[in-house]
């Protein structure tokens, strides 16, 4: 991965290749971020940096991701009673070398393991231990990037502890994460942590432009709709029908909770409703209530009078968009996201799906009637 691969982030990418430059490297840094934002994708570059600076013809080899000095530990599930990542090195290098900003959705799809959990175990940390009390191949640093390293199960973060603490000599350690909330507070006191941030419009929008093919119009949907993430961008930008499955769950939930208040029998369909959406895996629940905020947002917009901010209206199958809209309003807004921000927070903890969307849909039902 070189920097220049990496979409925005001109300011951060100085100041990484600076400390390397001036020696002044860490030997445990925490990449803070969404997948989407670019974490993996700078620990890529920050080790191929490392590691060409110690030998120039080592770069071909971080560039394919087999080079012996630079390992990865991910999160998988137990297959045979084997918590090793080792197991799914393939699988994974694949979707690294082709998107570098893939998430966890993305991996359980390749591993088809949308009911198992994903976490890094106790074994996974036994092994690393005896990778690094090698000596190096090629007789420079070696490195370790631990991708998505909030999902240490507690018995494997406490293991991880010691080896942070005692390195062997000439280690690099470069763990990403989207969240530090499940971390233990001693491995966060131990790392250098670097905040990585959404990628920014200007530069979304000009690689979207060099892909060539998208119309402003789109350009500046996906934009606003990606939130700084280049994988959800991708991920429009590859779609034909964009967000249509969103769409119809969105337009699905404002008919029943118009009809609830006048049926309360309609209630029934309300909670079919949330038991569908609860189905899906975690990543597309929670980016289906990032949708639902931002077309809330829009609607508000669209209520008092700033048509042209609002850059997507749903006009499909009948939806009247301009009537629903004068539903949301200042005195409704405020506890509508609010609600949706919970229900995100409960599902990041992995509270019960099925009572967050439905407890999610009847309070939304509630506000929506709200009057001005």
């Amino acid at each position: 991965m070189n920097w220049e691969q990496i979409i925005g982030h001109h300011e951060l990418k100085n100041l990484l290749k600076d400390s390397i430059s001036s020696n002044r490297i860490s030997h445990a840094q925490l990449f803070v971020g969404k997948d989407g934002y670019g974490t993996m994708a700078l620990a890529m570059a920050f080790a191929k940096e490392i590691l060409r600076k110690e030998n120039e013809h080592s770069s071909s080899k971080v560039d394919h991701l087999n080079h012996l000095d630079l390992h990865f530990s991910f999160p998988v599930f137990k297959a045979s009673k084997n918590g090793l990542s080792a197991q799914f090195f393939d699988e994974f290098r694949e979707m690294m070398l082709k998107n570098p900003y893939s998430n966890n959705e993305d991996w359980n799809a390749i591993l088809e393991s949308e009911n198992k959990q994903l976490s890094i175990y106790v074994e996974e940390i036994d092994e690393i231990n005896k990778k690094f009390a090698l000596k190096s191949f090629e007789g420079g640093s070696k490195i370790l990037i631990v991708w998505q390293a909030d999902k240490m199960n507690t018995e494997a973060a406490n293991k991880f502890l010691k080896f942070l603490e005692e390195p062997p000599k000439n280690t690099y350690i470069i763990l990403t994460a989207s969240t530090t909330d499940f971390m233990l507070p001693t491995i966060l006191s131990r790392t250098q942590i670097v905040e990585i941030p959404s990628i920014k419009e200007e530069d979304l929008g000009h690689i979207l432009q060099k892909k060539g093919s998208v119309s402003s119009e789109r350009t500046q949907e996906i934009v606003f709709q990606a939130q700084g993430n280049w994988n959800t961008a991708q991920k429009m930008l590859h779609s034909e029908n964009g967000n249509n499955e969103f769409e119809e769950h969105f337009i699905k939930w404002v008919r029943e909770a118009f009809q609830v208040k006048k049926k309360p029998e309609f209630l029934k369909n309300i909670v079919l409703w949330g038991r569908n959406i609860a189905s899906w895996n975690k990543e597309k629940q929670l980016s289906f209530l990032e949708y639902c905020s931002e077309m809330f947002r829009l609607a508000l917009l669209q209520n008092y009078g700033n048509d042209r901010l609002v850059y997507k209206k749903i006009e499909t199958d009948g939806f009247k968009w301009d009537s629903f809209s004068r539903f949301i309003h200042g005195a409704n807004i405020e506890a509508i996201l609010e609600e949706i921000s919970s229900a995100d927070y409960h599902l990041e903890r992995n509270g019960n799906t099925k009572i967050i969307w439905t407890d999610l849909g009847i309070k939304l039902s509630r506000y929506i009637h709200k009057k001005p």
